[in-house]
């Protein structure tokens, strides 16, 4: 995956949903989740990043 030096995330909090918008160049991507939907998310990224996390520990030799 390459990422993009111009790219934006914000998250905002909208009464009972959650916003990310995504800016990158001149395009935009909005999402709305449910407060339940953003919870679960949220679960699933960080078990993501800890995965990451600990692959990179393991030395291939």
């Amino acid at each position: 995956m390459v990422q993009e030096s111009d790219r934006k995330i914000e998250v905002e909090i909208e009464r009972n949903r959650v916003r990310i918008a995504v800016y990158h160049g001149e395009d935009e991507e909005i999402i709305k989740f449910s407060l339940e939907e953003a919870g679960d998310l949220a679960e699933k990224l960080n078990k993501a990043l800890e995965d990451y996390s600990r692959r990179k520990q393991v030395r291939i030799d």
